[in-house]
């Protein structure tokens, strides 16, 4: 489907920041728009960091992931 181009270190470090993304959305720790926007910013991290593939390298033909 898609070629990984992420580095475990990187999928670790964008898992982590969306689940705290997320936690901070579902503990009501920010409200209003900034509360959906760390959804759905943390919702793409984790998705990202799961699945191993990163949109914005592969349009930039960047990689984090030795070859």
């Amino acid at each position: 489907m898609f070629k990984p181009n992420e580095s475990a270190v990187d999928r670790l470090i964008r898992f982590i920041l969306g689940a705290v993304l997320v936690y901070a959305w579902y503990a009501m720790l920010v409200t209003g728009v900034l509360a959906t926007v760390a959804l759905v910013i943390g919702v793409v991290l984790m998705l990202t960091g799961l699945i191993g593939w990163c949109a914005l390298y592969s349009l930039f033909g960047m990689s984090t992931r030795q070859s």
